[in-house]
């Protein structure tokens, strides 16, 4: 049986590196002891060099491995390094990977020494370097530095499996169909006789079906065939009730189990057409937006809890697609999107820039491996196959498209591309549109015919908006993804938009506002909403969750002209009635009008309410569905810093390798608002095991902030307090179990 061992604790690392850090014997008492995911280096928020994570470390991993597993096979399973990875088991070269997105395995069989100590060496080029993708030119993100990801040691038999890909068939059928392609590796020189068991599990536990396969084995690598057919009452996964499926592969030799593959998979049809995406024969129009997995100070160093938290802030939104910007990202991020039901275009590393052959082969590298680590999620509907809005090269695309059909001829493929008149080799046109207003489909693709089509990048860099900005500023920029949306479900001939972006993201020096920060997201770094994330909640089913957020923080000076004439509420009620102090003033219902494509239209008040100098007063709004309330949200006049509140994402945590969790604070006024304009320097102290990621004194951004709290790794309690120099915060209280 295989055995996959946690590889995450007591590294030894250092911020250079020399040829001597190979040796088994070399003193490393003075390198500094991390945990994995690692950031090789912390920095700031903003206004940085990003010349500081870009350098050569070292990191050291000393580990024994017990005499029962001789004999078997022994491989350190790397999730994701960047950039450039060179491997020494005791002084041994044992192997590299160039690119930071996507995971690589090397064999250390032959390198270990049982029940001694043995030195894992890994050198690490964070340098962007131009034989790398995305590297060679310019790139709008940050890449950061370090061993990232997780990192494992797996033990196998001499004979085991190496991956398995598993297609879902007939879905419309009463009756179900699955396939798995079981890719085995064999060490040994005989050929081995194998019994190979395929059992379907559902979620709780319960075997569907199974099937036993003979298989003869020779040294190498083999694909074999194994299927499920007639399969009954399968529950299908979708968007709004994501079923999931364990798939079980055994194999057998002699009578005793050799070796376990799980993975989980999904029932679900899902393909682009010329008149739209459909998934299980449903036609769906694709609401999303893209992420960068980046986070402050620590880059892409994040584990699993922060990974799967984004995926569920996405699902919060309203969406039901996220694009993998600009590289494959966390796998975590992707179980979890299968999990809630979110979809997903996955995309290879890449940014404008095509390379030498070199840098193209390690480009095709790249989607395979993406694929293969990925194709049985079935949240996963279309691969992006093609360089972030690159020019035209028909001969490495024909060959990316025939890697990602020849490993998976289920998917589509898209090329996401920013040009007129491009070449379309992939099966769906995926097209970054910054136009203002969306354009059809033939005046981009230059064709005679409608083609399936996907817009993948609208707004973004063309209305950066803070969360700080100006109130005009941000209701304007949240009425740019709204009417994109609305022109979006208007016309037919086009799948979707996936806006850009979820979240503001650290940039290059030649990009965003000079700070080293694109502010494009509807989300800021700290995954704390602006005005346009109200957009998107706003379409949301009422029954799951009624959403009244108006643009507006309700005063009189704030716009050009000091005063209100117009108000947006972005709802999903069927009306919404508006008390100026105590008296109602008027019952006010979504402009279906001017946005006829929209689920939910805003409400619109036109209305001036004030002029400059005139009374003021408090105002609540009060949305309705089906005649009764459902909702409120109270604005007053006269607001007052009234205290400080902590919110954190998750009060229990787990020990072992690193855990985080976010914590928010406000700063609000009597009714519980937040105040945009308060700068407060907030200080944290947090006691026991965990400490905070970043600086412990920071300013508040737009009137709150975002702070992550990671564990030490050992069981106990985390407490953590906060303050300004006005209020102290609600104490909050994790248990790290």
């Amino acid at each position: 049986m295989r055995e996959i061992i946690r590889f995450n604790s007591d590294w030894l690392y250092t911020e250079n590196f020399q040829e001597e850090y190979i040796n088994k014997t070399y003193d490393d008492s003075k390198f500094n002891n991390v945990m994995l995911p690692h950031a090789n280096k912390t920095i700031p928020y903003n206004y940085f060099d990003e010349h500081d994570y870009q350098f050569v470390s070292c990191y050291r991993k000393h580990f024994c491995v017990e005499d029962k597993y001789k004999g078997k096979m022994i491989f350190v399973d790397f999730e994701g390094v960047m950039t450039y990875a060179k491997c020494y088991i005791n002084g041994r070269y044992v192997g590299e990977h160039k690119g930071g997105y996507t995971p690589f395995s090397i064999d250390v069989t032959d390198y270990i020494v049982f029940n001694e100590e043995n030195v894992l060496t890994v050198m690490v080029d964070s340098t962007e370097r131009e034989d790398i993708p995305p590297f060679g030119k310019y790139i709008d993100y940050l890449c950061y530095g370090g061993i990232y990801r997780e990192v494992s040691l797996r033990i196998v038999e001499n004979v085991y499996i190496k991956h398995a890909f598993v297609r879902t068939k007939d879905i419309l059928c009463d009756e179900k169909k699955l396939e798995a392609d079981v890719y085995i590796s064999s060490n040994m020189k005989q050929e081995q006789n194998l019994t190979i068991q395929l059992n379907l599990i559902d979620s709780n536990g319960n075997l569907c079906k199974s099937k036993i396969q003979e298989k003869t084995i020779k040294e190498g690598k083999e694909k074999v065939l194994i299927d499920l057919s007639e399969l009954s009452d399968i529950n299908l996964w979708d968007i709004d009730d994501p079923n999931l499926y364990e798939v079980e592969i055994i194999l057998i030799s002699e009578n005793i189990t050799i070796d376990r593959y799980v993975n989980t998979i999904g029932f679900r049809s899902a393909g682009f057409t010329e008149t739209g995406f459909y998934l299980n024969g449903k036609h769906i129009n694709l609401v999303g937006l893209n992420r960068h997995q980046s986070f402050p100070y620590v880059g892409y160093a994040m584990p699993k809890r922060a990974q799967e938290k984004d995926a569920d802030i996405l699902k919060d939104l309203g969406l039901n697609i996220v694009r993998t910007s600009h590289y494959p990202q966390s796998r975590h991020f992707l179980n979890r999107c299968d999990e809630i039901g979110l979809l997903v275009l996955e995309e290879t590393p890449g940014w404008q820039h095509i390379g030498d052959k070199a840098w193209q082969e390690i480009a095709c590298n790249n989607v395979e491996e993406m694929i293969t680590r990925d194709y049985n999620h079935p949240s996963i509907i279309l691969w992006g196959v093609r360089i972030n809005e690159s020019p035209d090269n028909h001969d490495f695309y024909v060959k990316t498209n025939e890697i990602a059909h020849r490993l998976d001829n289920v998917r589509q493929t898209g090329g996401i591309r920013c040009i007129n008149d491009s070449e379309l080799l992939e099966d769906v046109y995926t097209m970054n549109d910054f136009d203002i207003s969306q354009r059809r489909q033939q005046s981009i693709t230059g064709l005679d015919h409608l083609v399936p089509y996907l817009v993948t990048e609208k707004i973004g860099h063309m209305y950066p908006t803070k969360r700080f900005d100006k109130e005009e500023r941000l209701i304007e920029h949240a009425n740019r993804h709204l009417c994109a949306h609305n022109e979006t479900y208007l016309d037919s001939t086009i799948s979707g938009l996936i806006c850009w972006c979820a979240f503001d993201y650290n940039t290059h020096h030649n990009f965003g506002s000079g700070d080293r920060i694109c502010y494009h997201g509807v989300m800021d770094m700290f995954r704390i909403p602006k005005m346009a994330a109200g957009v998107y909640r706003s379409q949301k089913d009422p029954e799951k969750e009624p959403v009244l957020e108006p643009a507006t923080i309700w005063t009189n000076g704030e716009r050009d002209g000091s005063s209100i004439c117009s108000l947006t509420i972005y709802t999903n009620c069927d009306r919404v009635d508006m008390y100026m102090g105590d008296k109602m003033t008027e019952s006010f219902y979504p402009d279906r009008d001017t946005y006829r494509g929209l689920p939910h239209p805003p409400v619109i008040i036109k209305t001036n309410f004030s002029k400059w100098g005139s009374a003021w007063d408090d105002v609540r709004f009060v949305g309705f569905i089906n005649d009764q309330k459902v909702i409120e949200n109270n604005l007053c006049k006269n607001p007052i810093a009234t205290q400080l509140i902590g919110e954190a994402d998750d009060t229990i945590l787990n020990s072992g390798d690193w855990d985080t969790t976010r914590i928010v604070y406000k700063c609000v006024d009597q009714k519980g608002n937040l105040l945009p304009f308060i700068n407060e320097l907030i200080e944290f102290d947090v006691e026991g095991e965990g400490e905070v990621i970043g600086p412990d004194k920071v300013g508040l951004i737009g009137g709150c902030i975002g702070v992550w709290i990671r564990t030490t790794g050992k069981k106990g309690n985390i407490v953590v307090k906060a303050k300004c120099s006005r209020f102290e915060a609600n104490t909050i209280k994790i248990t790290v179990q």
